[in-house]
Protein backbone atom coordinates (compact mmCIF):
# COMPACT_ATOMS: atom_id res chain seq x y z
CA UNK A 1 0.00 0.00 0.00
CA UNK A 2 1.35 3.40 -1.08
CA UNK A 3 2.22 6.05 2.25
CA UNK A 4 -0.56 8.40 0.99
CA UNK A 5 -2.99 5.38 1.61
CA UNK A 6 -1.37 4.55 4.88
CA UNK A 7 -1.57 8.14 6.29
CA UNK A 8 -5.22 8.42 5.10
CA UNK A 9 -5.98 5.12 6.85
CA UNK A 10 -4.10 6.31 10.18
CA UNK A 11 -6.50 9.36 9.92
CA UNK A 12 -9.58 7.63 9.34
CA UNK A 13 -8.27 5.31 12.42
CA UNK A 14 -7.82 8.32 14.55
CA UNK A 15 -11.54 9.26 14.18
CA UNK A 16 -13.01 6.33 15.10
CA UNK A 17 -11.07 6.14 18.18
CA UNK A 18 -11.78 9.57 18.85
CA UNK A 19 -15.54 8.99 18.31
CA UNK A 20 -14.99 5.83 21.04
CA UNK A 21 -13.55 8.01 23.30
CA UNK A 22 -16.95 10.61 23.32
CA UNK A 23 -19.00 7.27 23.89
CA UNK A 24 -16.72 6.50 26.74
CA UNK A 25 -17.56 10.28 28.17
CA UNK A 26 -21.30 10.01 27.82
CA UNK A 27 -21.46 6.69 29.09
CA UNK A 28 -19.67 7.22 32.67
CA UNK A 29 -19.94 11.38 32.89
CA UNK A 30 -16.63 12.43 32.49
CA UNK A 31 -14.73 14.78 30.44
CA UNK A 32 -11.63 13.76 28.96
CA UNK A 33 -11.20 17.20 26.50
CA UNK A 34 -13.00 15.50 23.87
CA UNK A 35 -16.28 18.14 24.04
CA UNK A 36 -16.80 20.36 21.58
CA UNK A 37 -16.75 23.52 23.16
CA UNK A 38 -20.51 25.44 22.42
CA UNK A 39 -21.41 27.34 19.70
CA UNK A 40 -18.05 26.95 18.16
CA UNK A 41 -18.45 27.61 14.47
CA UNK A 42 -22.08 27.91 14.74
CA UNK A 43 -24.15 31.27 15.07
CA UNK A 44 -24.07 32.47 18.75
CA UNK A 45 -27.65 34.52 17.84
CA UNK A 46 -29.65 31.18 17.13
CA UNK A 47 -27.48 28.52 18.05
CA UNK A 48 -28.84 29.00 21.83
CA UNK A 49 -32.63 29.32 21.24
CA UNK A 50 -32.35 25.52 20.36
CA UNK A 51 -33.45 22.69 22.66
CA UNK A 52 -30.33 21.85 24.52
CA UNK A 53 -31.58 18.03 23.99
CA UNK A 54 -30.68 18.86 20.27
CA UNK A 55 -27.74 20.56 20.53
CA UNK A 56 -26.13 17.72 22.49
CA UNK A 57 -27.63 15.32 20.12
CA UNK A 58 -25.68 17.41 17.42
CA UNK A 59 -22.64 17.35 18.81
CA UNK A 60 -22.97 13.37 19.58
CA UNK A 61 -23.75 13.24 15.72
CA UNK A 62 -20.83 15.08 14.58
CA UNK A 63 -18.27 12.86 14.87
CA UNK A 64 -20.57 9.89 12.86
CA UNK A 65 -20.78 12.62 10.04
CA UNK A 66 -17.06 13.40 10.08
CA UNK A 67 -16.02 9.21 10.01
CA UNK A 68 -18.44 8.63 7.49
CA UNK A 69 -17.57 11.77 5.21
CA UNK A 70 -14.02 11.28 5.41
CA UNK A 71 -14.64 7.37 4.77
CA UNK A 72 -17.09 7.67 1.73
CA UNK A 73 -14.51 10.39 0.35
CA UNK A 74 -11.29 8.47 0.74
CA UNK A 75 -13.05 5.09 -1.03
CA UNK A 76 -14.13 7.63 -3.79
CA UNK A 77 -10.46 8.63 -3.93
CA UNK A 78 -8.79 5.28 -4.07
CA UNK A 79 -11.30 4.48 -6.96
CA UNK A 80 -10.35 7.28 -9.08
CA UNK A 81 -6.75 6.23 -8.13
CA UNK A 82 -7.05 2.84 -9.32
CA UNK A 83 -8.95 3.28 -12.25
CA UNK A 84 -6.95 6.37 -13.48
CA UNK A 85 -4.13 3.99 -12.98
CA UNK A 86 -5.88 1.37 -14.96
CA UNK A 87 -8.00 2.69 -17.62
CA UNK A 88 -6.67 6.16 -17.31
CA UNK A 89 -8.98 9.23 -17.62
CA UNK A 90 -12.05 8.29 -19.42
CA UNK A 91 -12.66 5.28 -16.85
CA UNK A 92 -16.07 6.19 -16.34
CA UNK A 93 -17.04 6.25 -19.41
CA UNK A 94 -15.26 2.80 -19.75
CA UNK A 95 -15.51 0.55 -16.45
CA UNK A 96 -18.19 1.89 -14.37
CA UNK A 97 -21.96 0.12 -14.39
CA UNK A 98 -24.44 1.76 -16.37
CA UNK A 99 -27.06 1.78 -13.79
CA UNK A 100 -24.55 4.01 -11.39
CA UNK A 101 -23.82 5.85 -14.17
CA UNK A 102 -27.04 7.29 -15.24
CA UNK A 103 -28.02 7.65 -11.17
CA UNK A 104 -24.69 9.84 -11.00
CA UNK A 105 -25.48 11.91 -14.14
CA UNK A 106 -29.20 12.14 -12.92
CA UNK A 107 -28.43 13.08 -9.17
CA UNK A 108 -26.25 15.61 -10.82
CA UNK A 109 -28.45 17.31 -13.25
CA UNK A 110 -30.88 17.39 -10.37
CA UNK A 111 -28.67 19.58 -8.41
CA UNK A 112 -27.79 21.74 -11.72
CA UNK A 113 -31.36 22.28 -11.88
CA UNK A 114 -31.71 23.30 -8.30
CA UNK A 115 -29.58 26.49 -8.29
CA UNK A 116 -27.58 25.90 -5.85
CA UNK A 117 -23.73 25.68 -5.91
CA UNK A 118 -22.64 22.50 -7.24
CA UNK A 119 -20.59 20.20 -5.10
CA UNK A 120 -18.52 18.70 -7.72
CA UNK A 121 -18.08 18.32 -11.33
CA UNK A 122 -16.12 15.07 -10.83
CA UNK A 123 -19.59 12.38 -11.60
CA UNK A 124 -18.34 10.35 -8.73
CA UNK A 125 -19.19 12.22 -6.18
CA UNK A 126 -22.93 11.85 -6.97
CA UNK A 127 -22.57 7.89 -5.84
CA UNK A 128 -23.38 6.10 -2.87
CA UNK A 129 -21.56 3.89 -0.90
CA UNK A 130 -23.96 0.75 -2.33
CA UNK A 131 -23.12 1.92 -5.73
CA UNK A 132 -19.17 2.97 -4.97
CA UNK A 133 -19.05 -1.21 -4.10
CA UNK A 134 -20.72 -1.64 -7.69
CA UNK A 135 -17.84 0.14 -9.72
CA UNK A 136 -15.18 -2.29 -7.22
CA UNK A 137 -17.06 -5.42 -7.74
CA UNK A 138 -17.01 -4.78 -11.40
CA UNK A 139 -13.96 -3.86 -11.60
CA UNK A 140 -12.53 -6.44 -9.20
CA UNK A 141 -9.33 -7.22 -11.29
CA UNK A 142 -7.98 -3.50 -10.24
CA UNK A 143 -9.13 -3.81 -6.71
CA UNK A 144 -8.47 -7.61 -5.78
CA UNK A 145 -4.77 -7.08 -4.94
CA UNK A 146 -5.78 -4.94 -2.22
CA UNK A 147 -9.13 -5.95 -0.66
CA UNK A 148 -9.56 -9.12 0.44
CA UNK A 149 -12.80 -10.67 -0.70
CA UNK A 150 -15.60 -9.25 -2.82
CA UNK A 151 -18.88 -10.34 -1.44
CA UNK A 152 -17.05 -8.81 1.81
CA UNK A 153 -16.13 -5.22 0.54
CA UNK A 154 -20.06 -5.16 -0.88
CA UNK A 155 -21.61 -6.20 2.44
CA UNK A 156 -19.60 -3.68 4.66
CA UNK A 157 -20.38 -0.87 1.98
CA UNK A 158 -24.06 -1.88 2.02
CA UNK A 159 -24.06 -1.84 5.56
CA UNK A 160 -22.36 1.63 5.47
CA UNK A 161 -24.91 3.00 2.85
CA UNK A 162 -27.71 2.51 5.32
CA UNK A 163 -26.26 3.91 8.13
CA UNK A 164 -25.66 6.76 6.16
CA UNK A 165 -29.18 7.69 5.66
CA UNK A 166 -29.88 9.05 9.65
CA UNK A 167 -26.85 10.40 9.63
CA UNK A 168 -27.11 12.76 6.15
CA UNK A 169 -30.83 12.84 6.99
CA UNK A 170 -30.35 14.46 10.35
CA UNK A 171 -31.63 11.75 12.81
CA UNK A 172 -29.58 10.38 15.70
CA UNK A 173 -28.40 6.95 15.58
CA UNK A 174 -29.19 4.70 18.23
CA UNK A 175 -26.36 3.53 20.10
CA UNK A 176 -25.88 -0.14 18.73
CA UNK A 177 -26.38 1.56 15.00
CA UNK A 178 -23.29 4.23 16.04
CA UNK A 179 -21.15 1.03 17.00
CA UNK A 180 -22.29 -0.74 13.91
CA UNK A 181 -20.66 1.93 12.37
CA UNK A 182 -17.57 1.67 13.52
CA UNK A 183 -17.47 -1.75 12.97
CA UNK A 184 -18.26 -0.98 9.58
CA UNK A 185 -15.44 1.12 9.47
CA UNK A 186 -13.13 -1.46 11.29
CA UNK A 187 -14.61 -4.10 9.23
CA UNK A 188 -13.14 -1.70 6.02
CA UNK A 189 -9.76 -2.00 6.86
CA UNK A 190 -9.54 -5.16 8.17
CA UNK A 191 -10.42 -5.78 4.17
CA UNK A 192 -7.59 -3.67 3.08
CA UNK A 193 -4.79 -5.50 5.22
Amino acid sequence: MRIEDQIKWFGLNNLSIESDVRQIERAYGIDLGHKEKPGRGIDPTYYPQFPQRLRDEASRMSSNYAILYCLENSIRELIVQRMEEEHGRDWWTISVPEVVRKNAEKNQKKERSSGVTPRSTDPIDFTTFGELGEIIKSNWSVFGDMLRDDRAVEKILATLNTLRAPIAHSTALAEDEEQRLHLGLQDWFRQME
